[in-house]
């Protein structure tokens, strides 16, 4: 079975006298551990799907089953708890607490979910030494570079073990080299068993994804296997093409 199954999903916006069809119709299958990458311009409808895939909002027909659950039709309640369990968000500003340290950042959807004290603490420094700050956990996030604070955010999306981290211009505001460092990260946390989603309307963010999906008009213009996915080693060692 698929970890995200989705057919004829559609969504539709009323505005004033006008329909707007975000999405007219997208079927997809997405498997563990996939690195996938969704792609458009603006008003193409990948936000929307984006959305949806996210349980951010609900579809107006279709069918979405994540993890066996068939989500498309949840209310709100159950929405929120399916993305606090399912789902780990990573978005373009970070959206750190500023008066918070990483290790407090990181503990909070834990906090969400009822976690033990100790148990929060362990997962926590776990995570954060597995995106490479166990020097930084007690920093807030104006005494960390950018590309650090990106970090805190992926420890955030991964501390819950979601089946899904789901990454929204992850690199918008870090500069190329930050932004490489942060990309080369999805691949090792794909590697070891992560299903990473990232949308984009950025060819070489895309590059880096296994697999492209690419929206246009709000239906799937290309389903394409990354034949040319980059790999590159920004701390010494090599860099080249897989």
């Amino acid at each position: 079975m698929s970890l995200i199954q989705i057919q004829d999903l559609t969504k539709r916006y009323v505005m004033g006298s006008e329909t707007v069809h975000a999405l007219r119709g997208v079927s997809l299958s997405i498997e563990k551990g996939e690195y996938l990458a969704i792609m458009g311009p603006s008003g193409s409808g990948k936000s929307t799907l984006m959305n949806l895939l996210g349980c951010l909002d609900s579809p107006t027909s279709g069918v979405y089953e994540l993890n066996g659950l068939n989500v498309a039709h949840m209310d709100d309640n159950d929405l929120a708890e399916v993305r606090n369990r399912e789902i780990g968000f990573v978005f373009q500003s970070f959206n750190l607490l500023p008066r918070s340290d990483a290790l407090h950042n990181v503990e909070l959807p834990m906090i969400y979910s009822g976690v033990s004290r100790s148990e929060r603490l362990e997962r926590a420094l776990q995570v954060l030494t597995h995106v490479g700050l166990e020097q930084r956990v007690h920093h807030r996030p104006n005494e960390l570079s950018g590309g650090q604070r990106q970090r805190v955010a992926i420890a955030r999306a991964l501390v819950n073990r979601p089946s899904i981290v789901l990454a929204d211009e992850p690199t918008g505001n870090l500069d190329s080299r930050t932004g490489e460092e942060i990309l080369n990260l999805f691949e090792q946390l794909s590697r070891k068993g992560n299903t990473i989603i990232v949308v984009t309307h950025e060819e070489e963010v895309a590059r880096h994804a296994r697999r492209i999906i690419r929206i246009r008009d709000g239906l799937i213009a290309a389903d394409e296997l990354n034949d040319h996915q980059v790999t590159v080693t920004i701390a010494g060692g090599m860099s080249g093409l897989s």
